[in-house]
């Protein structure tokens, strides 16, 4: 893709996560024609049940924080300690990254950077009402991060990496950022067999994580060029069922699945 087409991608998908934002009711979001997700009419604790957050973890975070998106649990991999400076790609409202506040203490940072204003400024105002104090949600791009070299212990992200149009650039990015010896502790959706042609051209399929998805192979590889290490891409079969509702009707549970991603930045 060129600079412009790149832009138009990343614009709509903006587009996309400025209105789930701006929802006034965000407990209705998996229902309204602004939602990435179409499983109607389950409420977004309801949906991060099924891709393995539990009851306490969904119970501990500020009100409006869940939107109910993504693919899976990035917190159940990341063996997250207390002290480590953590990094959320596409942090939203802020849902992961209050999570792994509270794992690593108030010794440790996590940083949240998103590129839709909307979503910071919601992430920042759920912040402070609430008193976390070893967060900072920053605006920007993934593939452009607003962070400094060798300052990440580890990485996490939830389904957002498929939605760049330029996912190598986010690896590498991801390298740079890790401190030596760092580690990637993603969920995202891979591309299991081809998708239809109506699919792959359609860029709503792309902003509710379908059309951007990768094949495992070319997950690796981006991640092998970016200099990672003891890669893992791991598919999970569970993932078809509730990955169906996303575009009922579409068999897209055919086409995709959640993956476990991690690899480490050797010091």
């Amino acid at each position: 893709m060129s600079q412009v087409q790149n832009d138009e991608v990343r614009q709509h998908v903006r587009n996309r996560y400025k209105q789930i934002a701006v929802e006034s009711n965000p407990n209705a979001s998996c229902c309204s024609s602004t939602s990435l997700t179409t499983s109607c009419c389950n409420t977004p604790d309801e949906v991060s049940s099924k891709l393995g957050y539990s009851t306490e973890e969904l119970n501990v975070v500020p009100n409006g924080a869940n939107l109910g998106l993504g693919c899976g649990n990035p917190q159940a991999i990341a063996s997250l300690k207390a002290g480590e400076v953590v990094l959320d790609l596409g942090s939203g409202a802020g849902f992961d990254v209050f999570l792994a506040s509270r794992q690593v203490g108030e010794t440790g940072k996590v940083y949240g950077v998103d590129m839709t204003p909307e979503m910071v400024s919601r992430a920042r105002q759920n912040a402070q009402s609430h008193g976390y104090e070893n967060v900072e949600f920053r605006l920007g791009e993934i593939e452009h991060l607003p962070i400094q070299n060798d300052s990440i212990d580890v990485i996490i992200s939830n389904c957002v990496i498929n939605l760049s149009p330029d996912k190598e650039q986010v690896f590498s990015e991801a390298f740079r950022v890790l401190k030596p010896g760092g580690r990637l502790a993603i969920s995202d959706v891979v591309m299991t067999s081809e998708l239809p042609e109506e699919l792959k051209s359609d860029l709503h399929s792309l902003a509710s994580c379908v059309s951007g998805a990768s094949t495992i192979d070319e997950v690796m590889v981006y991640l092998q060029r970016s200099g990672f290490q003891s890669i893992v891409v791991e598919p999970k079969d569970d993932s078809r069922e509730f990955i169906k509702d996303w575009v009922p009707g579409a068999d897209i549970e055919n086409y995709i699945q959640s993956a476990i991603i991690k690899a480490i930045k050797k010091g």
